[in-house]
This record gives structure tokens, sequence and C-alpha cells, in this order.
């Protein structure tokens, strides 16, 4: 039985009381969430030995992703390998390999192995990689080798995948009757779109998405139904393409879930602050409550070296008014894979962010540490403060830098430190 099945049944497994230990929520509560789809649980059968289990959904912790990878420009899974490091030691609650050059299926698999924390992937990426070594385009596969290949991700343990399938032939011509700015920025939107035009077949993702869910059903694998529409500017935000693949994917939870299936759905994108909450409240109206797994949002298109700030902000948002799921974003993005500080960088403002929005939606536990540390600055005790920051390692080298002659402030304020003067008045030396 998968997990879903089992929470119908009105079963508590040891796997929920863990995750409800580590969401300082009781165990009927994560139940309750799998049973109705307003949560799930990433954790592949065949790595339940490995990994903890993630939960991610209504009423808990904001969760935070971080994309690695090769590109065809740049093959070095050592690379990759410090990059998860990084990315797992900064805080990300899962990775996701987005990998399209090199040896993919072995990328994957040593990921897999070396992850501590659940994995997603996006299989189409490699079904184009593999065409190419065929010797044949993209669009000349045939629609069982884009469910194969879905099958040999989760055969090797994927938790999480990503499958693009609420494009659709009447999606395309709607598209192609009311042109958006930017088109569809997707990678596996813009492949999948190029095979249904090329072919004039509907999406194999969706004809065949039983065959999906069955897959994902043998591993207990989470799908995570891709938003190939999402607007790639704020121009293009929330306009009717993208909220017609909503619908899409709504209808597509529904059939997973009936068979204890895990769905997330995927949402944008480029979207104005004032559009989020909007953005939020539909896909939650429309997908029944399942987790929301979102990309930023970015609030401008102007932040080329500074996205994982323009994301932030979005994400915090969106956070704020129920997103479950926040993948990073870079301060590359748009401009180049990123490196391994660009994943530190990437991971550390998803988290403020992530973390930021829990406050707001008073997830158990969260305003706490902002107490803690409120506590921490008021006795200045530098050291609780630099280990309760988000990156202690820079508090620490930040407070280092500048050691101000007495050590009790900072060089910020020196001898006007508004903290002591106040302390000293009240008699508290």
């Amino acid at each position: 039985m998968t997990r879903i099945e089992l929470a119908s049944s009105g079963n508590i497994t040891e796997e929920m009381e863990e995750v409800a230990r580590a969401e300082g929520v009781s165990p009927g509560f994560i139940r309750d969430g799998l049973k109705e789809g307003t949560m799930v649980i990433t954790c592949n059968r065949e790595r339940q030995s490995t990994i903890k289990p993630l939960a991610v959904g209504r009423g808990l912790r904001t969760k935070v992703n971080a994309n690695i990878g090769t590109s065809t420009d740049r093959e070095d899974p050592q690379e990759e390998l410090l990059k998860l490091k990084v990315a797992i030691e900064s805080g990300a609650d899962s990775v996701m390999d987005l990998s399209t050059g090199g040896d993919i299926d072995g990328i994957r698999k040593m990921i897999l192995r070396e992850s501590t924390v659940p994995v997603g992937t996006v299989p189409v990426y490699q079904a184009a990689f593999f065409a190419k070594g065929q010797g044949k385009s993209f669009v000349e596969l045939a629609p069982e080798e884009f469910i194969e290949m879905v099958a040999r991700h989760a055969s090797d343990g994927v938790d999480f995948v990503t499958v693009h399938c609420g494009i659709r032939l009447s999606t395309l011509e709607r598209l192609k009757k009311d042109p958006r700015l930017m088109g569809i920025v997707s990678r596996g939107g813009a492949l999948m779109a190029e095979w249904m035009r090329y072919n004039k077949r509907e999406n194999p993702f969706y004809e065949r998405f039983d065959e999906l869910v069955a897959i994902a059903k043998r591993y207990d694998m989470v799908l995570s139904l891709g938003d190939a529409l999402r607007p790639g500017c704020l121009r293009d935000a929330t306009d009717g393409v993208q909220i017609e693949e909503l619908m899409t994917l709504g209808e597509l939870r529904d059939v997973a879930h009936r068979s204890g299936v895990g769905v997330m759905i995927e949402g944008p994108g480029h979207v104005p602050i004032d559009e989020i909450e909007a953005n939020v409240l539909l896909e939650k109206r429309l997908c029944s409550g399942a987790p929301f797994y979102v990309l930023g949002p970015l609030v401008t298109d102007i932040g080329a070296g500074y996205d994982h700030i323009t994301s932030a902000i979005g994400g915090a948002i969106a956070a704020s008014k129920g997103a479950d799921f926040l993948c990073y974003v870079t301060p590359g993005e748009h401009l180049r894979l990123p490196t391994i500080e660009d994943v530190k960088e990437g991971v550390i403002a998803a988290r403020i962010a992530a973390h930021a929005g829990d406050i707001a939606k008073k997830v158990p536990g969260a305003v706490e540490k902002d107490v803690e540390m409120s506590l921490a600055r008021r006795r200045l005790d530098w050291e609780t403060q630099i280990r309760l920051s988000v990156d202690p390692q820079r508090a620490r080298e930040f407070r280092s830098s500048r050691l101000p002659e007495d050590e009790n402030v900072c060089t910020m304020c020196g001898a006007l430190c508004a903290i002591k003067i106040d302390r000293e008045g009240l008699g508290q030396g």
C-alpha cells in the first residue's frame, strides 16, 4: 500500500510519526494531510533506508529545493557532487538533478547514492539527450519512450519527478491566438510543445497519465506536475494559458490521488507582487489544496545577477499565502550554470524567504527562533547570535572582520550602541 492508501485506511505508520516529530505536529495531522492530498512525503521505496522522509504541504514548515546538474557545456560530475554537498550543508531540504550532459544515468545514480535528502529529476531532459545519442530528433521519440524514461528514474530511486503533463494541443492553439511576450520558457514545456506541433498529437504525458500513475504507485514516488507554461516575464503572468494548464493539472491531481499517488503542483515563475496571492489561491482552489511548489516567484525581470533576491522577495510572499515548497533561484539565473558559491547563495536566500513565510503562516516553532535571536541581541551575546543565524559561517566572518575596541558591541554603533546605553540606563550593566 502507498502512504496515501495507508492514511486513507486510518493507519499511522512509523514514518508518519517520524515526520510529525520533525514538524512539531501530531501524527494524526500528518495522516490526515496525506489522506486529503494536502501533503506528500517524498521518499522513494528504494531509498527508505538511506534518507529521512520529507513532508511537504499545508501546515508544515516551508521547504527549500536546490537545483544542480550538468549541462552540455559543462559536464563535471565532481563539481555537481560539491554542489550537492554545499546545498545540503546550507540547509536545502531536497535537490533536483537537472543534468543534460555527460553520463546522465551515472550522474543521477551518484547523486542518489551520496544525497542524504530527497532527490528529484526531470526525465524529459534525459529523453532529449537520449534522442540525440540515437542520432534522431527529439520529435521522433515514440510516446512509450517518454514513459520508459520516467520508469528508469523511478527504479533508480528518484523521490519525485517533474512531468509536464498539463500542456495540451488545445493550450497551444490558445497560445497561437493570444501570443505571449516570452512564449514558453520552461525547457520541458518547450520540448513537449515542439513534439506535439511536429507530430500533431496530444501530449504523451497527458494521454498516458495512467501509466505515470502506475509507475509512481509502484515506488510510492511523488509526481510533481510541471508548469510547462509558467510565465517567463511579468507581462505574461496569470494569463489564460497558465490558468488553463493549472486547471488540467488539478484534474490530473485528482486522478493520481484516487489511485493513492502523491502529487505536487509546480507554479510560476515571474509574477508581480500584487498577483502572487491570487496565484497561490488559484492553485489551492483548482488543485484541491495540493502542495504548491514554486520557482521564486521572481517579482521583477531586471534582477540579472541578483535574482536570488528577486526570487526571495516573491518566495516570502508566496510562502506566507500558502505555498509549500520553494525552488531556489541563484544569482546567476538567466546568465550561467550556477557555481558552487551560487548554490549556497541561492539556498540561503530561499531559506530566509521560507522562514519569513512560516512566521506569517504561524508554523509551529517558526517565530520562536526569532524570539531567541532577539534575546541574544538584547544580551549582546554574540556567540548565540552567530549560532542562530541562517548562515553562521558568514555571520562569524562579518563579526570577526571588524571587531571594535569594546567587544561587547559592533562597529556599526560602537560606543553609541543603543542596547548597551539602554541596559546601563536601566542599571543592567
